[in-house]
């Protein structure tokens, strides 16, 4: 019979700050539409300053471009919101930062701001661990609030499974467009 008692799960923050510890391993972020939403989620690990760095909010194109090293035509020909500049985002982190991984959020939270090619609620989530980069497209539904909770969830969940799959001989490939 239970007891009614729930077990737990572990937040995903604390985990990713026990296996960054335990590989010596250092993390940045550098977010767009989350807006410091995934840094503020990993700060919430006890430990957490021993292997987050720091992060860049890089908001507008100028930003990107100056803080992150975007490149000015990825920004023309792609879009603020895109593959290339999520994969550049977390690329330009890691190197800005000197650490060895990084997860980049960019995407469209609403309500205003979507089109039929980019539509509200599409989100492309970069991770870079030790050179290697892969980037994840997304879609949520919900609010503007909900939108951006969705990414850092799934941001996280990318830089988890990218530092699981860091002990096989492969990493966890990315999804196609």
């Amino acid at each position: 019979m239970s007891s009614g008692r729930r077990i737990e799960e572990e937040p995903i923050e604390r985990k990713i700050a026990r296996i960054l510890k335990y590989k010596q391993l250092n993390v940045t972020v550098a977010e767009s539409c989350t807006g410091g939403l995934v840094a503020g989620t990993l700060v919430n690990a006890d430990g957490i300053s021993e292997v987050f760095k720091e992060g860049y909010v890089t908001y507008s194109n100028e930003a990107k471009i100056r803080l992150l090293g975007v490149s000015e035509d990825t920004l023309k020909e792609k879009g603020a919101v895109s593959r290339q500049t999520a994969k550049e985002m977390a690329e330009g982190a890691v190197r800005k930062a000197g650490t060895q991984a990084a997860v980049s959020t960019t995407g469209i939270a609403g309500p205003d701001g979507g089109s039929e090619d980019k539509p509200v609620g599409l989100v492309y989530i970069g991770c870079t661990l030790k050179g290697h980069t892969v980037v994840k497209r997304c879609f949520f539904g919900g609010d503007r609030q909900t939108i951006r909770h969705k990414a850092v969830r799934e941001a996280l969940a990318l830089l988890y499974c990218q530092l699981l799959a860091d002990d096989s001989e492969k990493p966890v490939t990315d999804d196609t467009e």
